[in-house]
């Protein structure tokens, strides 16, 4: 062997050696971005979905859409004031109800949760 295929064997084996760091660094990236923890169950390809958010108005059960400032398209002329206040009251009457829920509430291992 001669000076020249020792130094070409070397490049080939560090370049695929950076290259496969470099793949690995990616996916890892993507994997995180997408909130994935490794290779299968990544939440984004669950299929779970986020329960649609409601029109705050008292009443009102139609969808909010963010272009109407998360109100529905009805409500959408009402003072963010007000709409500050429903929601307000609606978040005193869910922590009103849900105090006695939160100490019987159990994790998935079936332990109690803090």
């Amino acid at each position: 062997m001669n000076i020249r295929s020792l130094i070409e064997d070397f490049t080939n084996q560090l370049s695929s050696l950076v290259e496969q760091d470099a793949i690995d660094r990616a996916r890892a990236v993507v994997e995180s971005a997408l909130g994935g923890h490794g290779r299968r169950g990544t939440k984004l390809l669950s299929g779970a979905r986020r329960p649609k958010q409601l029109c705050p108005v008292p009443g009102c059960k139609n969808p909010a859409a963010p272009v109407f400032g998360m109100v529905c398209a009805k409500h959408k002329d009402i003072s963010k004031a007000q709409i500050a206040k429903y929601r307000d009251a609606r978040r005193a009457k869910k922590a009103k109800g849900t105090t006695k829920k939160r100490a019987t509430r159990t994790t998935r291992a079936g332990k109690a949760a803090a």
